[in-house]
C-alpha cells in the first residue's frame, strides 16, 4: 500500500483569461497587505517609470500594442509587478501629466504548472486577473493562441518573464527563451494581415532585491543548519561578540557546495551506475555542469527522451513527459475505468513524480556558477547561493522548497529599461526567421543585463 498523494488524473485543461474588473479591484486593495503580512518586502522602488507612463498611453490611443519583459529572479517578483502597475504607474502618469485612462492593468501569461501546487484557487484568481496559462515543455497551442490574441487584441498590455521560470539570482539572468521575440514577431504580422498600423513593442524591466541590513547572522544561522544536515562540523567564523568574518564564511559556503556536490555524485555513481569524471583538483565550475547533466540523463532514460538541447530546454521536456504520464488523455472519463486501470495509473504516476525530482535539482541550479559570490561577496549574492543550496537540502529530505527561510527585510528595485521595437525588424525576420527570433532575444537579454545593479 502506499499513501503517496500522486495520482493520475485527467489530462491538464487550459485555463483561459476571464477578466473580471472587480475581482481586480479586490487584489488591488489586498496587495498592499499582502506585501506586508506574506512577503520581506518592505519599500518597492522604480526608476524610469515615465518611460513606461507614455508606453502605456500610447498603447490606449491605439498606436502600439505592448509586451512587459521582466525579470524573473523572486517568486515576489509578480507582487512587484502589481506595485508597479497599479500603484506608480497611475502615480507617475499623473505628476508628469500623462493621462491615463483606469482600469491600468496589463494581462500576463503564467505556468501551467502553478496551479498545480499553488492551488486551484490560484487559476481561478489568474484567468479572473487576465491572465493566460502556457505549458512551457511543448506547443500548447490553445495557451499559444490565447496568448497571441491577448497581445493583438487584449484590453491591456502583456507582461510575461522571458528566463520562463525564476533562477533565485538577482545579478545572474537566465538564457532567455525565444517565445517572447516569437510572440513579437507574430504579432506584426497579425497586425499587418488585419490592415492596423500600431507598433509593437517589447518593453524590458528589471527586478532586483537588496537587503536593507545585510543579514549576515541570518545567513550563517542558516549556513550551520545546512552544514549540520549535511554531516559537515560547522567551523566558527567569529570570536565572541566580534563581527562575523566573512572571509571565512565564504570559505565555509564553498565547503558546503563541496560536500553536496561529493554526495550527488556518489548517489548517482552508487546508484544510477553512472561515470562522473575525477573531481580531484576540480573546481565547483567544472563539477556542477556534468552533475547536471547525469541528473538530467536519469530522468531522460527513464521518459526514453534523448539529450537535446540547452539545460532549460532539457528540463522543459523532462516536465512536460513527467506530466504526460500523471495527466492522461485515457484518464479524461476516469470514472469509466476500473480500479486495476486506476491503481497502475498511479503507481505510473507516483515513479514519474519521482522522475522529475532529478530534474527539479537541476531546475535550481541551472544560472549557478563557481564565482558568483566570489567575485563581489554581498549579503546579497552569498544569500541567493546559500538559497539554492537550501533548495537542494530540502528536495533531497523529501521537503517542500517553496517556503523560503526569510533571511531580512528587503527592498525591491525595478528598473524600466530602452523599449524594443519589433516592428522595425519585420524585413529581418521575413529574410531569415529563426536569426530575427535569436537576434531579437539576445538583444533583449542584453537590455535586462545592462539594468542591472543600476
Amino acid at each position: 500500500m502506499t499513501d503517496s498523494s500522486i495520482h493520475a488524473q485527467p489530462p491538464l485543461e487550459f485555463i483561459p483569461p476571464d477578466f473580471n474588473r472587480l475581482v481586480l479591484q479586490g487584489t488591488q486593495a489586498i496587495l498592499p497587505f499582502w506585501l506586508q503580512w506574506q512577503t520581506n518586502i518592505t519599500e518597492i522602488k522604480a526608476n524610469n517609470v515615465e518611460i513606461l507612463a507614455e508606453l502605456y498611453q500610447q498603447f490606449q490611443q491605439k498606436k502600439i500594442r505592448l509586451l512587459l519583459a521582466f525579470r524573473h529572479p523572486n517568486v515576489n517578483d509578480p507582487y512587484c509587478m502589481g506595485y508597479l502597475m497599479w500603484k506608480r504607474l497611475p502615480q507617475v502618469g499623473k505628476q508628469k501629466k500623462i493621462p491615463l485612462n483606469p482600469p491600468i492593468h496589463a494581462h500576463f501569461m503564467y505556468d501551467r504548472g502553478i496551479p498545480l501546487w499553488a492551488g486551484s484557487a490560484v487559476g481561478w484568481l489568474y484567468s479572473k486577473l487576465g491572465g493566460t496559462s502556457i505549458q512551457r515543455g511543448k506547443l500548447d497551442i490553445p495557451g499559444l493562441r490565447s496568448a497571441r490574441d491577448l497581445f493583438l487584441n487584449g484590453q491591456f498590455p502583456l507582461a510575461a518573464a522571458p528566463e520562463g521560470a525564476t533562477n533565485g539570482h538577482n545579478e545572474i539572468i537566465s538564457p532567455l527563451e525565444p517565445g517572447i521575440a516569437q510572440l513579437g514577431f507574430w504579432c506584426v504580422e497579425d497586425l499587418r494581415k488585419a490592415n492596423r498600423q500600431e507598433d509593437v513593442i517589447i518593453l524590458p524591466i528589471g527586478i532586483q532585491y537588496q537587503y536593507v541590513t545585510p543579514p549576515w547572522k541570518e545567513i550563517e544561522k542558516l549556513l550551520t543548519q545546512l552544514e549540520i544536515n549535511s554531516g559537515i562540523s560547522p567551523q566558527e567564523t567569529r570570536k565572541k561578540g566580534s563581527e562575523i568574518n566573512q572571509a571565512l564564511l565564504y570559505e565555509r559556503l564553498y565547503k558546503l557546495g563541496e560536500r553536496l556536490l561529493s554526495l550527488m555524485e556518489n548517489f548517482y555513481r552508487k546508484f544510477y551506475h553512472k561515470t562522473l569524471p575525477d573531481s580531484t583538483g576540480k573546481g565547483l565550475e567544472e563539477r556542477l555542469p556534468n552533475l547536471m547533466n547525469v541528473g538530467l540523463e536519469v530522468a531522460e532514460a527513464y521518459f526514453n527522451l534523448h539529450p537535446k538541447g540547452t539545460f532549460i530546454d532539457r528540463c522543459r521536456r523532462l516536465e512536460q513527459a513527467g506530466w504526460d504520464y500523471i495527466y492522461r488523455e485515457d484518464f479524461r472519463k476516469i470514472n469509466e475505468l476500473s480500479s486495476v486501470e486506476k491503481g497502475l495509473g498511479d503507481r505510473l504516476a507516483e515513479e514519474a513524480n519521482l522522475r522529475m525530482w532529478h530534474m527539479r535539482i537541476v531546475e535550481s541550479f541551472v544560472a549557478v556558477t563557481g564565482y558568483y559570490v566570489k567575485e563581489k561577496l554581498t549579503a546579497e549574492r552569498f544569500a541567493d547561493t546559500l538559497l539554492l543550496l537550501w533548495d537542494l537540502v530540502t528536495r533531497i529530505q523529501g521537503e517542500n522548497a517553496f517556503f523560503r527561510p526569510k533571511l531580512g527585510k528587503q527592498i525591491a528595485q525595478m528598473t524600466i529599461g530602452h523599449p524594443l521595437c519589433v516592428s522595425e525588424q519585420l524585413d529581418q525576420y521575413k529574410a531569415n526567421r529563426r536569426q530575427a527570433v535569436n537576434d531579437l532575444t539576445q538583444d533583449l537579454q542584453a537590455v535586462l543585463q545592462g539594468m542591472i545593479n543600476q
